[in-house]
């Protein structure tokens, strides 16, 4: 499975996951043919990129999202709903939201050894929605990983759900922007801290502290951040975590003026911003649920030898359970065989191959070694 810009895309190629909108509705299922008018309608909709199937590797497992399509789909929806209310000045249903941060939540101690594997697929227009959900999903995570109690994990969960809501104050038309913000539209997008903390601080129901994180999650480690240059643990530790999993989803997500990071990428920026923008505590606690190397990819490991990621090791995760598919001298395999990285020392993953790798390698034949 490969995520390829929509834009790259060609007649024939088959859909591996399904793509969605804030509405719940599917554009795009798995399993299906693509055809030019498929493409072309993927393309008008804002979808920027899609996963597809590879045809000539082996058959392997799906990679797992880290929570189920039916609470991650009926979250999106939920907020895409809640921000449209605010926008049309009606209140937040906020039994609704409890129930599904208390869904995701129970989802995610349930699989507490699952690790990140996938980028989302959002439309553009749906950015903010998906968004949303994946910062509350990777700071709950997160949460779960510093050992906050259940209370903790709630008040962290509601506040990352809704941390971007001042937005929808915002005119979308900057927020959506392709080229550079001019300094009056900068200042007016990092208004939405201080739009957001004003609507959530209003709610009885709502821990200030769940508030508050819609207030500082543009606060930096260093003191450079916005709205009042909070540094270090001055800045509420809620905030500290959500900023690193703002960063992070933003990294990998597909925006109209520039196309995703690749996992690799987006951890290696992380690590840089460790410290500055960050607090390295809970970078640290995020990119150790975050799986390097994905089932279903490709890599190549120091004996020469390429394989396909079958399983991962939680404890060891860069060093997976591997298909090996191509031998050092780049010929595809007819007998393959399994390797678990992690009872072999001397062996190690130097790389994930990328679409181009990919595309040079041989893969419509095979010999019989």
């Amino acid at each position: 499975m490969r995520r390829i810009r929509t834009k790259h895309l060609k007649p024939n190629m088959v859909v591996a996951r399904s793509v969605y909108n804030g509405n719940a509705h599917i554009l795009a299922q798995a399993g299906m043919v693509l055809t030019n008018d498929a493409i072309k309608r993927l393309d008008e909709l804002g979808i920027a990129s899609v996963y597809i199937r590879e045809q000539y590797l082996p058959e392997t497992l799906e990679p797992r999202d880290i929570i189920p399509d039916e609470v991650r789909i009926e979250t999106i929806e939920m907020v895409k709903s809640s921000f449209d209310n605010i926008h049309n000045k009606l209140k937040l249903d906020l039994n609704r939201v409890m129930k599904v941060v208390n869904s995701i939540i129970d989802e995610l101690l349930a699989n507490d050894h699952t690790l990140v594997q996938l980028a989302d697929i959002r439309a553009f227009d749906d950015y903010l929605f998906a968004h949303s959900v994946n910062v509350c999903v990777l700071s709950i995570m997160t949460g779960i990983t510093v050992q906050f109690d259940r209370s903790k994990l709630t008040e962290l969960g509601l506040g990352a759900l809704l941390h971007d809501i001042g937005k929808t104050r915002v005119d979308p038309g900057i927020l959506n922007k392709p080229d550079d913000l001019t300094r009056i539209e900068f200042d007016e997008v990092k208004r939405h801290t201080n739009y957001g903390f004003e609507m959530l601080r209003n709610y009885a129901d709502l821990s200030l502290l769940s508030a508050h994180i819609a207030f500082q999650h543009h606060e930096r480690w260093d003191g450079q951040g916005y709205p009042r240059g909070l540094k270090g643990e001055d800045i509420h530790e809620y905030a500290r975590i959500v900023a690193v999993a703002d960063v992070y989803d933003a990294l990998l997500a597909d925006r109209p003026y520039r196309p995703p990071y690749t996992v690799n990428q987006a951890l290696t920026i992380l690590e840089r911003m460790s410290g500055v923008y960050l607090d390295p505590n809970f970078v640290t606690a995020l990119v150790s649920n975050i799986a390097i190397y994905p089932v279903g990819s490709l890599v190549e490991i120091s004996t020469g030898y390429i394989g396909m990621v079958m399983e991962i090791n939680k404890a060891v995760p860069t060093r997976p359970v591997i298909q090996v598919i191509v031998d050092n001298l780049g010929r595809r395999l007819g007998r393959t065989h399994v390797i678990d990285l992690s009872q072999f020392n001397t062996i190690m993953v130097i790389k994930a191959l990328n679409g181009e790798d990919i595309d040079k390698l041989n893969l419509r034949e095979y010999v019989l070694v």
